[in-house]
């Protein structure tokens, strides 16, 4: 007789009710799929993670206590045998070269069909990997530095002055929050459009999305 492929154990991690529904009745219907937890935070993802030590954790990238990617290598922690498959908005090679680095073993975007994350599950519960191929060369450029990185020129100080900007914020804001003088607040945000090739404060934070430097 055949043997039964062993059940996939998955943590679905979204914060949208109503998407994490649609995605939690789909792979119920999918055999040898079985969604043993659910969570809408970072924070309860890595407690459901540590306690169902799942094969797979399907992580939304943007959740209300942060960057799901960043947290990528906190559940692996929790669950040392669990691969992290990313599913964003919007896939950029950067957003991918992010995923990689983290540890993560893929990353599907949002408009994809139930379908493709059946079988992306599936993949990456088998030890491979998922990433839209349009995106493999420019991931593959980061990764072996032939591509530069805007968000590693940034000092971590310049890093706080672009998610402030991301806030709108004003330079006087800027000063107040970082606790720095105006005229070093400015210099700040200088810097940080300078290093982005950016001309106004609002292309910064324009560039800082597309490049996934902002959760």
């Amino acid at each position: 007789m055949p043997t039964a492929s062993p059940l996939i154990r998955l943590v679905l991690v979204e914060d949208h009710a109503m998407v994490a529904e649609a995605i939690e009745l789909a792979l119920a219907r999918a055999p040898g799929i079985a969604v043993a937890a659910r969570a809408g935070t970072i924070a309860a993802a890595l407690t459901e993670t540590a306690r169902a030590q799942p094969d797979v954790v399907v992580l939304d990238r943007r959740l209300p206590d942060g960057d799901g990617i960043a947290a990528i290598g906190r559940l692996a922690a929790a669950a040392p045998g669990a691969r992290v498959l990313v599913l964003t908005g919007e896939a950029t090679a950067s957003v991918a070269a992010r995923v990689v680095q983290s540890g993560g073993a893929g990353l599907l975007v949002k408009s994809s069909r139930l379908g493709e994350l059946e079988s992306a599950v599936r993949e990456v519960a088998a030890g491979g990997v998922v990433f839209p191929p349009g995106l493999l060369p420019g991931v593959l450029d980061r990764l072996t530095g032939r591509a530069g990185h805007p968000g590693a020129r940034l000092t971590a100080r310049e890093r706080e002055t672009l998610l402030l900007l991301a806030e709108g914020v004003s330079t006087g804001e800027i000063s107040e929050r970082l606790g720095v003088t105006r005229n070093t607040a400015r210099n700040h945000v200088q810097h940080v459009l300078a290093k982005l090739g950016a001309r106004s404060k609002l292309e910064a934070v324009a560039v800082a999305r597309r490049e996934g430097l902002l959760d």
